[in-house]
């Protein structure tokens, strides 16, 4: 049995997770949050992760009931992400790695989610929907590697929802986008808004200025409500991302969609998404916040897959980097 721990903290989510041979033994996290009408500083997040992140680290061993003799392999976020807390939680995977004694892997965030995915849904070959604070791209596998068909030209839809949550002061608690997605259940006026698909890609910039301009005139107008607005912005962003992951399925050929990352657990657009499907007589793969949202676990898997198809990241090596592409990863651990 191989044993895998791994250290997530790429954005403003801490977490340790370690997997035995496919099972979730623990996932703890924690979570910075700020006050409503801001966004998180990399410094910021960086400090409140080195301030909790080894009571993360027992939390994870006591859960599991595991001691640091029985974990194989220590995996940490390599990248993409915020620079700051990636170096907080890279320092702390590297020094466990040396104390242990143990084999060090730095993984990919987004194989990570993918691999998360697929180990939770079983999904078997699906075109893979990746929709978080900071990134937005469809994806599937092909010869070794996961090839990106198309991706935000600009910013990422969760950052699109999150700026927007700035903009009309929604709490942060438990998250921008959640709150989102509750207020936005109770809008009934549909508010038109830009729409810019471009071939494979999306763009999300135009929307959200034309939203923050938008919703102070309509808003002191009473033109619309908060809820409205809410409702129309996820309407819009969600019909964009439908389309370009059913132009990449019809490419492809293929007949599963999973949905992974911190946007994924949005239940109107796993509902959007498998309206699509049934249409397309396709299948929808989708996860709970507990392993959508930035998890230890994730990281975990995705280094048990790696750890158990021969990687290993040397200590020379194990340096992170805030634009670490998914296409960039050598898949050795699917034929």
């Amino acid at each position: 049995m191989t044993v895998v721990i791994g250290f997530e903290g790429s954005a403003n989510k801490i977490g340790v997770g370690i997997i035995r041979d496919g099972e979730v033994l623990s996932n703890p996290r924690r979570t910075y949050i700020t006050p409503p009408g801001q966004g998180f500083l990399p410094g910021e997040t960086a400090k409140h992760h080195r301030s909790v992140i080894l009571t993360v680290l027992q939390e994870a061993l006591d859960e599991a009931g595991l001691k640091s003799a029985d974990i194989d392999c220590v995996a940490y976020t390599k990248g993409p992400g915020m620079g700051a807390p990636l170096v907080t939680v890279a320092v702390v995977a590297r020094t466990v790695a040396q104390l242990w004694g143990k084999p060090l892997l730095g993984v990919n965030h987004c194989i990570g989610h993918i691999e998360m995915g697929r180990l939770i849904t079983n999904a078997q070959n699906p075109t893979v929907l990746y929709v978080s604070g900071g990134n937005t791209q469809v994806i599937a596998y092909s010869e070794r590697r996961y090839r990106i068909f198309g991706e935000t030209i600009d910013i990422a839809v969760g950052n699109c929802l999150d700026r927007f949550a700035r903009v009309i002061k929604i709490s942060n608690d438990p998250s921008p986008g959640y709150n989102i997605e509750q207020m936005a259940k109770k809008g009934t006026k549909f508010i038109e808004l830009p729409y810019t698909v471009k071939g494979m890609d999306v763009s999300f910039s135009g929307i959200l200025s034309y939203i923050e301009d938008a919703a102070h005139k309509m808003l002191s107008t009473s033109q619309c409500t908060p809820e409205d607005l809410c409702f129309s912005l996820q309407e819009t962003l969600f019909a964009m991302l439908v389309e370009i992951t059913e132009r990449a399925m019809a490419h492809c050929g293929s007949q599963e969609v999973l949905i992974v990352g911190g946007v994924g657990c949005n239940m109107r657009l796993q509902e959007m998404m498998g309206v699509m499907c049934k249409e397309r007589g396709a299948r929808i793969f989708a996860t709970d916040e507990s392993f959508c949202i930035d998890n230890g676990a994730m990281i975990a898997q995705a280094g048990w897959e790696m750890f158990r198809s021969g990687h290993v990241t040397e200590l020379s090596d194990s340096w992170i980097t805030q634009r670490y592409r998914t296409d960039e990863v050598e898949v050795t651990w699917r034929d």
